[in-house]
């Protein structure tokens, strides 16, 4: 519960910044009219996310156990790609989304669809890798070995709508300025936390292709430390939900956790490293004359 709290808390306090900053600037702008198109566009992506999730889970009951895996596996890659891609982006545009925005707002402007475009796209892509890594953590948590029809726990949908709930109450105070967030070392310290999401995403997505028999290796076994880790103990949940740390991890499973992260994090270090000294080299506005 713990981990999809976090993850519906950072992914919906993303998605809660941007309508917090279009909905501010036709505010500021008096523009007040045209903010039925950007809420028009938040509600279209919102209920495509749920709708996406929810068909997720209906469908996965319904199928095989070899196409569960397979389709699980699959998934669980593409999600731990959009991750990546989004830690990248949010690195880089931290500090311009809020320009960048309105610049599409002004860009879109006497055209309600475009409006309502940006919003949707802003929030749809947030819903949408939500929608993917929760679905891979839900079928971590209930079991990926249940019985077609069988009952799934709602736990961990429980906590990702907390955390969801708990970033839009956040969005809405930064909005009316009653806190103030540096959106920079926010997205810098999530990004890290993702890194390691991602990285057992992928590492679970590996399992369930050895699962499904597309990779080999299911029973070779790099380390196994149940009785270290109980899988049923508070902090194998909490380490199962939050980095889907397995006690039973195979070598194939290791070797996709280490590559991503070997690879990602030092790349993530180096684009901020990038984007810090590029802040402080870059040459002051000029002086308006008598100012």
């Amino acid at each position: 519960m713990l981990g999809n709290y976090l993850i519906g808390l950072r992914e919906g306090l993303e998605a809660a910044l941007v309508v917090s900053i279009l909905v501010a600037y036709l505010v500021k702008s008096d523009r007040r009219s045209q903010l039925p198109f950007i809420w028009l566009g938040v509600g279209v992506a919102v209920a495509l996310s749920v709708g996406a999730t929810l068909a997720l889970g209906f469908q996965s009951r319904q199928l095989t156990f070899r196409t569960q895996e397979l389709l699980g596996g699959v998934l669980s890659i593409v999600a731990a790609a959009f991750v990546t891609w989004m830690i990248f982006w949010m690195a880089t545009a931290a500090r311009s989304i809020a320009g960048d925005l309105r610049g599409r707002i002004d860009a879109a402007a006497g055209r309600w669809w475009s409006l309502t475009l940006v919003a949707f796209l802003a929030v749809g892509r947030e819903g949408m890798e939500t929608a993917l890594i929760l679905w891979s953590n839900t079928r971590t948590a209930t079991g990926r070995d249940l019985p077609v029809g069988a009952p799934t726990s709602t736990t961990p949908l429980v906590g990702a709508v907390l955390g969801i709930a708990t970033a839009v109450v956040l969005g809405y105070l930064v909005y009316r300025g009653a806190i103030k967030l540096n959106l920079t070392v926010f997205f810098t310290w999530t990004g890290v936390f993702l890194v390691l999401v991602a990285a057992g995403v992928l590492s679970y997505g590996v399992h369930d292709l050895q699962e499904a028999g597309v990779l080999p290796g299911l029973n070779a076994h790099l380390f196994d430390v149940s009785h270290l880790v109980p899988p049923g103990s508070w902090y194998g949940t909490v380490l199962k939900g939050i980095f889907n740390f397995s006690p039973q991890t195979t070598y194939l499973e290791a070797a996709a956790w280490l590559a991503y992260v070997g690879t990602v994090l030092p790349a993530f270090v180096v684009v901020l490293r990038r984007r810090r000294a590029t802040s402080t080299t870059a040459p002051k506005p000029p002086v308006e004359a008598g100012a």
